[in-house]
């Protein structure tokens, strides 16, 4: 009798599988895949396909557009860190709000890694938006581009990386079109200032630094993206505020920004409401579709910025900024077919245990 009953508990103790087993094999539950309070779960792949570039395209078109028109405004260049701060501002607020909006509000990352994250982040985004004040803004977006090329030299000299003639060639053809690109500018461009060349890159080489820690953070501790916006975000604040006092760079910037108020206020908030919901769809789009698809949607929306900002702003334009740009475009997706060979081996040999993406964590503020 005691045997039956054992049979009976072994049989009632079976477990049913979620819901969002049959989602995606890229996700682990249904709300993973809400987008602005789209349930994205609902619709078959087509539809969520088109939902996210579509929400990709149209966000981070106008962030662009936004950026570079705050910086068109007369006198404002000088204010690049400024515009950071405001901007960093707002992204609190929003990850403040979407906190909220969950169950689970614990911080689950220390503080002390939080610190290490936003100083890196302060770098990546004041660096990149001073550098607006010396560059126009289609080389800045060529330079983001080409985040590979710290990444690789990092790990080379550090963790004494090995890589393959994919990698190597993509690291080339990236640096070839960047310093074409560059040359070209230098020759055409009437403001052309090194300056923003060397913040740009000190941005990149923040950039490749931030995505590890921040991945190995949300991975240790489990923690939410609202969370790591949130925190990193608002102790970012706290860092260039405590700059801008020191170097006297805020009397001066609140007093240009308070004769404008719509022009730099106004744009900073929908510059900054546009990018944090830009990075919401490509988070959806790497969890539904792997990061080989994401990839190649950002990279052909940065391609679309750079074509509108020429269309947008009155610039001088020669046809080397094709050729040099056509370069970097290979150079990206070399690397990304490196990486897609690497996982189609990989899932060969597991693929009876693995399905879809490594389990890789994706944050807020992957560059795009």
């Amino acid at each position: 009798m005691d045997l039956k009953f054992g049979n009976s508990r072994k049989f009632v103790s079976i477990s049913i599988p979620s819901k969002s087993d049959s989602v995606s094999p890229h996700i682990k539950s249904v709300d993973d895949i809400r987008v602005l309070g789209i349930n994205l779960s609902k619709f078959q792949k087509p539809v969520q396909f088109f939902i996210c570039v579509a929400g990709v395209f149209v966000f981070y078109l106008i962030y662009g557009y936004l950026q570079e028109l705050i910086f068109s405004v007369e006198g404002f260049k000088p204010f690049g860190w400024y515009l950071t701060l405001v901007q960093f501002g707002f992204y609190s607020a929003f990850g403040l709000v979407e906190l909220q909006m969950t169950q689970d509000k614990r911080r689950r990352i220390p503080a002390k890694t939080y610190m290490i994250i936003a100083f890196l982040t302060v770098g990546t985004m004041g660096l990149s938006n001073t550098s607006l004040g010396y560059l126009n803004y289609p080389t800045q977006v060529i330079f983001k581009c080409c985040k590979l090329i710290p990444v690789m030299i990092g790990g080379i000299f550090i963790q004494g990386k090995r890589y393959n003639m994919a990698d190597v060639a993509a690291a080339l053809c990236m640096s070839v079109g960047l310093i074409w690109f560059t040359l070209a500018d230098s020759t055409v461009a009437p403001n052309f200032n090194l300056t923003g060349v060397f913040l740009i890159s000190l941005a990149l080489c923040a950039d490749a630094v931030i995505g590890n820690v921040q991945e190995k953070a949300m991975k240790h501790h489990n923690g939410s993206n609202s969370e790591m916006v949130l925190y990193s975000y608002s102790i970012g604040f706290v860092y260039i505020l405590f700059g801008l006092v020191l170097t006297s760079g805020l009397g001066s910037a609140v007093a240009f920004c308070s004769k404008n108020p719509f022009q730099t206020y106004g744009y900073a908030f929908f510059f900054s409401l546009t990018g944090y919901f830009g990075i919401s769809f490509v988070l959806a789009l790497i969890k539904i579709f792997g990061a080989l698809i994401a990839v190649t949607v950002t990279t052909g929306r940065k391609a679309m910025t750079i074509v509108l900002s020429f269309l947008f702003f009155a610039k001088p334009f020669t046809f080397q900024y094709i050729w040099s740009a056509l370069l970097v475009v290979l150079g990206i997706f070399l690397n990304v077919y490196s990486k897609n060979m690497d996982k189609i081996k990989f899932s060969q040999i597991f693929s009876l245990l693995k399905k879809g993406t490594d389990g890789k964590t994706w944050t807020f503020s992957q560059t795009v």
